[in-house]
């Protein structure tokens, strides 16, 4: 049960207001992973931004098990297997940009689409997260059990083999 793995990994795409944008966004996480995002809409009006209750603001993806491990791979190889102390949080994730999508290995530049970025964010579990996500008797996870940010960074190093800070 003490055993790390990666529960899901998250690509999004933050668009603002700009609709031609967020199709760029949607054709390039179609481009990447061979699924369909979904938009994701603004929760609060504000008006300085110009942005309205509902209206379409960026897309992401969710992607598991296996397909999300070989993905993180090539992920990290376009950031060159490095990653910062400060990208990892205190719940077991790991949150990291990609500047420009052709830095990723297997990914050709699409004129259509342009030059544009998106953040990955990969989750990390233990067994026995089901019972906060489970339907009866939901409970919260231990302070014991929960992954640390030391034991995220760990599992980081040996698992994709990557650098942290520039050590190593």
């Amino acid at each position: 049960m003490v055993g790390i793995r990666i529960e899901k990994l998250t690509l999004n795409i933050g668009t603002g207001k700009e609709q031609d944008k967020l199709e760029k966004g949607m054709k390039l996480l179609k481009n990447i992973t061979g699924l369909d995002p979904i938009k994701t809409t603004s929760k609060k009006r504000i008006p300085n931004w110009g942005l309205r209750l509902g209206l379409p603001i960026g897309c992401k993806l969710t992607i598991r098990k296996s397909p999300a491990i070989e993905l993180i791979k090539r992920l990290l190889q376009a950031k060159d297997n490095l990653l910062e102390e400060s990208q990892f949080d205190g719940e077991g994730s790991v949150s990291f940009g990609i500047h420009e999508y052709i830095d990723i290995p297997g990914v050709n530049y699409d004129p259509k689409i342009g030059i544009m970025g998106l953040q990955a964010t990969i989750t990390m579990e233990r067994q026995g997260y089901r019972i906060k996500r489970r339907k009866n008797q939901k409970r919260s996870i231990p302070a014991r059990h929960r992954v640390k940010k030391d034991e995220a960074i760990a599992f980081m190093k040996k698992e994709f083999n990557t650098s942290i800070g520039g050590k190593e």
